[in-house]
Formats: C-alpha cells, sequence, structure tokens
C-alpha cells in the first residue's frame, strides 16, 4: 500500500526529474529458508525481497512485469547499492518501501528501506537503477518508449 513519507532516511537530490513522496509497502516474514544456520537472514535475501517489492508495487496499480516487458522492452537492473543497518532473525516481521525516485534519460532509480512494522528499526536502505533495453536489438534505448514512460511516471504520482 502506497503511504506518504515521514521519514527522511532517504532524501531525493534536488536534481530529480520525477519524484515520488510515496512508498510502497510490502510486508515480509523470515521463513527458515532466508537465513543461514545462526537464524539470520542470508544477505542475498535482501535483494530478493527488493525485486519481489518492486514487482508487487508495479501490479499495485494493474501492470504485471511481464505485461511490462512484452511492451518491448527489459529492465535490467545496472546498478545496486545497499546498506545494511541491522539483521533481521528468523520470526521477525517487516515491511519492505520502495518507490521510484528518479526518471533519468533511460535511467529508473527505485529507492528502498527495509524497516520493522512500527518503523522503530531500519534493517536495510538501498537504490536500484534499471535501465531500458529493446528485447530485440538487446541495446540500450534512447530513451523511455512513452507507454513505459506513463506507467513509470503513474507510480510517481505526477500522473494520477
Amino acid at each position: 500500500m502506497l503511504r506518504d513519507n515521514l521519514s527522511t532516511a532517504i532524501t531525493p537530490q534536488p536534481t530529480l526529474q520525477a519524484t515520488s513522496e510515496k512508498w510502497y509497502d510490502y510486508p515480509i516474514v523470515v521463513y527458515p529458508h532466508h537465513t543461514d544456520y545462526s537464524g539470520t537472514v542470508w544477505h542475498g535475501q535482501y535483494i530478493a525481497w527488493l525485486e519481489e517489492a518492486r514487482i508487487e508495487c508495479l501490479r499495485s496499480i494493474g501492470v504485471s512485469f511481464a505485461e511490462l516487458v512484452s511492451l518491448g522492452c527489459d529492465l535490467p537492473v545496472v546498478a545496486l547499492s545497499v546498506r545494511y543497518h541491522r539483521s533481521l532473525k528468523l520470526g521477525d516481521a517487516a515491511i519492505v518501501r520502495t518507490r521510484i525516485t528518479e526518471i533519468e534519460g533511460v535511467k529508473i532509480h527505485w529507492d528502498y528501506k527495509i524497516e520493522s512494522p512500527t518503523s522503530q528499526e531500519v534493517y536495510l536502505t538501498g537504490r536500484v537503477t534499471l535501465v531500458t533495453v529493446d528485447r530485440d536489438k538487446g541495446k540500450i534505448m534512447r530513451a523511455i518508449p512513452p507507454n513505459i514512460k506513463d506507467i513509470l511516471l503513474k507510480l510517481t504520482g505526477i500522473l494520477e
């Protein structure tokens, strides 16, 4: 569910072309297969949760990722930056929060926070950058196709 930003943990840069003050909230629970032998979440699992949240955020506005790709472009991750603040443990519940914070040429920047349900604990902050790639040519596009850009701008709140 999208909610108003009440935190300044991730602050958009002033040069942003498209910003969102709303986060999409994706609840998670830590299961045994997410953890190592000590019951601590394996570091790579956080990345899987970021992608799940991004896909569900798109689905929340009625766009499946498969449909988005069928419009003619792939959206591969070209940059990933995470900061681990605190470990999640077996049985913990948390919220993965995501939003598009910048659309810059063909780059789409998504920010993330993984927090406790009460927002008292921050487990991870991060950013993922995607680019639009022509599916047929296998090359980065010169611009985001208008139909895809409209979908992405809808998430930022610029198009309602």
